[in-house]
């Protein structure tokens, strides 16, 4: 299971840096991990369960906090923080960011939704 050797949270691009020990680098925005929350609340109890999340473009992060030695808890400033990030789950949103972010797109304009909290 690759770990993250740095992770950098830049606030004015709302954007997480990590870069992994085998070698992965990525940059994954804030609003990609707020609609990809772990958590129960996005990803419901079992598959077909998910909760779409719209409005979420302005999303930023206001704190980082380590979970033991596999995780990371990610605090939104829109109360969001449940979830546990696993350093596995962070590699694949990162590898598979333009599949996962091109699905969530076409599941928003399919439901109507926009990314703008407006």
């Amino acid at each position: 299971m690759p770990r993250p050797t740095d992770i950098k949270l830049h606030q004015k691009s709302r954007v997480l840096e990590l870069h992994f020990d085998d070698g992965f680098e990525c940059n994954l925005t804030c609003e990609y991990l707020r609609v990809h929350s772990p958590s129960a609340e996005v990803q419901g109890h079992g598959p077909g369960q998910e909760v779409l999340q719209a409005g979420k473009q302005d999303v930023g992060i206001t704190n980082l906090e380590p979970s033991g030695n596999y995780a990371l808890k990610i605090h939104f400033d829109d109360g969001h923080d449940s979830g546990l990030f696993t350093w596995d789950y962070l590699h694949g949103l990162g590898k598979y960011y333009e599949e996962n972010w091109q699905q969530y797109l076409a599941k928003l304009d399919a439901a109507g939704k926009s990314r703008s909290a407006n």
